[in-house]
């Protein structure tokens, strides 16, 4: 099993800090990947982000993350807006291209209620994965203005002022949450457990 997790540092993920602590004490060690470089030196990816789509985007594109993140084989976990930039398109502040490992479009949250959703909500599980293995049951937080537009790779849905959105996603190798598990107490410690165990 191997469990050293690289943190993608790529300029605007604000909580590289307290998901360093929860990967911590899910059981796993971290290297904060601050250079290209760095990608060979761990087992697995942590995509975080707080931010805007197109921010997010330049800022890879600036410390040369894009190729390195691209060719890589190792599971990836996004996390958040790091979900959000696995999609193929941002509709954020302008069109802008995603990484494109899963064919979806992000795009504002159009609900009768206050934006962005934030707190602790559920998740409905759609197609078992490991990552949310155990985890069917519990409450995740989320913050988030915009959301995950795709048909073919939901892992699980979320509902906000009656209005259903993709909470997780899966491809192959690749996974993405829209909830911050590094704030969601012990079921996002277990969510980062399950991720060391993949």
């Amino acid at each position: 099993m191997s469990n050293i997790i690289g943190i993608v540092n790529y300029g605007i993920a604000g909580n590289i800090h307290s998901i360093e602590k929860a990967i911590k004490a899910a059981g796993g060690k971290v290297v904060v990947i601050n250079h290209p470089s760095q990608f060979n030196d761990v087992d697995k990816l942590v995509l975080p982000g707080v931010g805007s789509f197109k921010d997010a985007m330049q800022e890879l594109e600036n410390d040369g993350f894009i190729i390195p993140i691209k060719e890589n084989k190792k599971p990836i976990l996004g996390i958040c807006l790091g979900m959000q930039i696995l999609a193929t398109v941002g509709f954020e502040y302008g069109k802008t291209v995603g990484l494109n490992f899963i064919d979806a479009e992000v795009k504002p949250i159009l609900v009768d209620a206050k934006v962005p959703h934030v707190g602790f909500n559920n998740i409905e599980v759609i197609k078992k994965n490991s990552l949310l293995n155990g985890l069917e049951k519990e409450e995740f937080y989320f913050m988030h203005s915009f959301e995950v537009v795709n048909y073919t790779n939901i892992v699980t849905l979320s509902e906000y002022a009656n209005h259903k959105f993709v909470s997780s996603v899966q491809k192959d190798n690749i996974y993405g949450v829209q909830f911050h598990p590094e704030k969601s107490r012990e079921a996002g410690i277990k969510l980062f457990k399950n991720f060391i165990e993949l």
